[in-house]
């Protein structure tokens, strides 16, 4: 007899500590994960040349379809019995127009937001420039509004500060929220990279193959151009209206 499969969805920006996040998660021996498998179809789709954009696309396809299906229908590989929990790390940008969202109602969906300040000055360290929808704040809203309307719940919302200040208490309550047993496991994970890392690990994630847990919170001084914080100020009405519904 098939072991019935908890389907996570965190839905975050970029330079959020999602892989941080997904590291924690995968750390349970109930757990298994996927890194932002529909980075391939949005590359394809907006023809961004990231780095290993093209590997990118030859691994994971460029068709959103069977993806969605692999996330949604069938059974993960794993090799452990024990993995009940499917946690899937998703950037709310790769939801180009073109994803049909009905995959996202079986999933239990959960989002981590950060202050567009801090987001884009970290994301312009790997990019020279941004939108909103590169940062994902417009997709973010436009998500969690579908998925509240839908279930006529509130889907979680962490903000990644307050997990870096005290990381046992929001995971309790996110855990809490999505109706799964909290794990002392999640607090911290041994350095390296992993099997389930993206190939483009090696160009982003340089800090969390270092960690062995969630960071401490140091607030970070805005270096931002004028012109960029217009950029940031863009997205503060996304960000705010997230904001009022986070788990405190």
């Amino acid at each position: 007899m098939t072991q019935e499969i908890t389907r996570i969805a965190m839905w975050s920006g970029p330079r959020n500590i999602s892989t941080a996040m997904m590291r924690a998660w995968e750390n349970r021996q109930d757990t298994m994960v996927v890194d932002e498998p529909l980075y391939g179809p949005y590359l394809h789709k907006t023809g961004k040349k990231h780095a290993a954009y093209e590997e990118i696309m030859q691994v994971q396809g460029t068709d959103w379809r069977p993806i969605v299906n692999e996330l949604t229908v069938k059974t993960p590989p794993t090799n452990n019995p024990m993995n009940t929990i499917f946690y899937q790390k998703h950037m709310s940008h790769h939801l180009t127009d073109d994803i049909e969202l009905d995959f996202v109602d079986q999933l239990r969906n959960g989002f981590l937001i950060r202050h567009p300040n801090d987001v884009l000055s970290s994301y312009l360290r790997k990019h020279h420039r941004a939108t909103p929808e590169d940062l994902g704040y417009p997709q973010q809203v436009k998500l969690f509004n579908r998925i509240k309307e839908r279930t006529g719940t509130t889907p979680p919302i962490l903000e990644s500060k307050d997990i870096l200040m005290n990381p046992t208490l929001m995971l309790k309550k996110l855990c809490k929220t999505l109706n799964v047993p909290f794990n002392q496991a999640m607090l911290t994970w041994p350095k390296g990279y992993r099997d389930s890392d993206g190939i483009w690990a090696e160009h982003w994630y340089n800090r969390v193959i270092e960690s062995t847990g969630f960071a401490a919170y140091q607030p970070k001084e805005n270096k931002l151009s004028q012109q960029e914080q217009k950029v940031a100020h863009s997205c503060l009405p996304y960000f705010e209206t997230l904001l009022e519904h986070k788990i405190s």
